[in-house]
């Protein structure tokens, strides 16, 4: 989540309310850090002459339809509307009046009202500047396959679809680089916008990055296949940017995500990610008047989305904390003082734990990622989010970079979304999110006390790992693709080897033979790693690097253009030393 998930999702360190950056913090964001206490905006010397200081903002809620009588409330009692949303009853007013809530709580055909921020509304929101437009680098050739993207099988779902332009994907972050060498050729300015404030800015270039996050999340979800940098999980699908990320501060308040869920269900979007949480609160509980108003404000826009076809996922945010039992709260507000107060489960993140948004928690390569939030029946599926190393992407300025968090794993699930969106043309948001269950894998609970459950669906994992090639029918093309999922346990100085049998293909192997390797071990320059192809010739793959790293999760590519396709070929793996074991957890061939 942005806020409370860009703290937790950026690069782990960003403010706000992000779910994913390294390191991971809870804000806005799904990964970073807390935002410091903002001061109170400032006018700029451009400042419109309608924004006064003190000026707040606030949900006031009605029927939805005709909402005429109740703006003419919030205009006699000192208030204006900054922007209306008719279709689903939820007004946001700007007033300076300290007693603007109680009035209008009084107020013929008010159903809530609550005050979105306990900071001034920025003048800027009167006459937003648009984000730089940044010179961009250029990229030498080549894209290796991510590490994350091996772990999802999305590289074999490849040699089946790449996903369908007719998708539209929504990234609703910080913004996007939509001159990035990898987004420019899926990206879609037509449907792209800013949110920020809470009012949709369509002027060219209001969506562009105001951070690095939206960026980097982009490309996750569906950078270019196009030779250079790297690829999306699903690179043929087009992607929308509408920021709801404020400019300063990059807090993702409760009327920009209103609107983005708005404008999500208006253009087409059959997917968004959600990589943040709504600030100034990291739980919004339903026995405060300004929170109940937010959650049902936000509620009523992700219902809207949904009616109209979108499926929200949300990232868990990057805390460590048990959704399922929820007891304290410290970051909030994050747009002032945040204080220390009681909470319950009756308290909602959001949008992550709002009815029909798929939570996603983040998984490192084979255990839940030390800051992942987590939870029994909050969890909906997990996916690579980095640990220890990250998660690789693209980021403003045609550049690259690693950041880690819920933000980063909850891209991964929208992109096999959107591969499911691909190949069930007319799937429904339910459908959809049954889907995205019945593809995961399994992951059972470590030996950890906190993770509730069974095998099949647990507080950690929930439903299991997405899996990008289960999403688009399970294998490549007949022939292409063969692997081993056996287990081989590798034991201190000793060799052993893992057996797949090819057959149906003619002539020899390619020269681009793709070999990918699952090697689940707590030493890997212990390892001496071959492929033996059915002659008995051996192609070394990994000799005894790496150090005390954990676990090999690679694709590498052979020319073994020399040798015969059909036979018995060989994963075979030297451990030199004593002190650590693991096993070849899988491993695959492909043609």
């Amino acid at each position: 989540m942005l806020a409370a998930t860009l703290g937790a999702a950026l690069t782990f360190g960003a403010p706000a309310a992000l779910a994913g950056t390294d390191p991971v913090a809870p804000s806005g964001s799904a990964s970073a850090p807390a935002a410091a206490a903002a001061p109170q905006a400032a006018a700029p010397t451009s400042q419109s002459a309608t924004w006064v200081a003190g000026t707040r903002a606030y949900f006031v809620i009605t029927t939805p339809g005709d909402t005429s009588a109740v703006r003419a409330a919030v205009a006699s009692n000192g208030g204006s509307v900054f922007a209306s949303y008719d279709a689903i009853g939820v007004i946001v007013a700007h007033s300076a009046s300290g007693t603007f809530a109680t009035t209008m709580r009084g107020a013929s055909g008010v159903q809530q009202v609550g005050a979105t921020r306990t900071s001034d509304v920025p003048a800027d929101a009167y006459n937003p500047a648009l984000p730089a437009n940044p010179a961009q680098s250029t990229t030498p050739a080549g894209e290796p396959v991510r590490a994350d993207m091996t772990q999802i099988k999305a590289d074999q779902a490849w040699a089946v679809t790449t996903g369908s332009a007719s998708v539209k994907v929504g990234i609703l972050d910080t913004g996007v680089d939509d001159q990035h060498q990898d987004l420019a050729p899926n990206f879609n300015a037509a449907d792209s916008a800013s949110c920020a404030y809470g009012k949709a800015d369509t002027r060219t270039g209001a969506w562009r990055d105001v951070g690095t996050h939206g960026t980097h999340v982009a490309g996750t979800v569906a950078a270019a296949k196009n030779g250079k940098g790297v690829i999306g999980v699903a690179p043929g699908v087009k992607i929308s940017s509408v920021r709801i990320a404020e400019p300063g501060s990059s807090l993702f308040f409760a009327e920009n995500t209103v609107c983005g869920f708005m404008w999500a269900g208006d253009h087409g979007f059959k997917v968004t990610n959600n990589s943040y949480y709504t600030d100034p609160w990291q739980f919004n509980c339903p026995d405060n008047a300004d929170q109940a108003a937010i959650i049902e404000g936000v509620k009523r826009a992700q219902e809207y989305a949904e009616g109209k076809g979108s499926l929200q996922v949300a990232a868990a945010g990057n805390s460590n904390l048990d959704l399922a039992n929820k007891t304290t709260d410290t970051e909030s507000p994050n747009d002032s003082t945040p204080v220390t107060r009681t909470i319950t489960n009756a308290c909602l993140d959001i949008p992550t734990e709002l009815p029909g948004v798929v939570t996603v928690s983040a998984m490192g390569t084979t255990a839940k990622a030390s800051y992942s939030n987590y939870g029994l029946n909050v969890i909906d599926v997990t996916a690579p989010g980095g640990d220890a190393t990250g998660i690789y992407s693209t980021q403003p300025g045609g550049k690259y970079g690693t950041m880690s968090g819920t933000s980063m794993a909850s891209p991964h699930v929208t992109g096999v979304a959107a591969l499911l969106a691909s190949t069930n043309p007319g799937i429904t948001p339910a459908q959809l999110r049954d889907k995205l269950a019945t593809q995961a894998n399994d992951v059972a609970c470590p030996s950890d006390s906190r993770c509730k459950g069974t095998t099949a669906k647990n507080g950690f994992f929930g439903e299991g790992q997405v899996d990008a090639l289960k999403a688009v029918g399970s294998t490549p093309p007949p022939g292409k693709y063969f692997e081993n999922l056996g287990d081989f346990a590798i034991g201190d100085n000793t060799t052993v080897e893992s057996p797949i049998t090819v057959s149906g293909k003619t002539g020899n192997a390619p020269a681009t033979l793709k070999v990918g390797v699952n090697i689940v071990h707590s030493y890997i320059g212990d390892l001496k790693v071959d492929l033996i192809a059915p002659d008995g010739t051996a192609y070394n793959l990994h000799n005894r690097t790496g150090s005390s790293t954990d676990n090999i999760n690679q694709t590498y590519t052979v020319n073994a253009s020399s040798e015969v396709a059909n036979g018995t070929w060989k994963l075979r793996v030297n451990d030199n030393a004593g002190g650590d074991t693991g096993k070849i957890d899988a491993w695959n061939l492909t043609f």
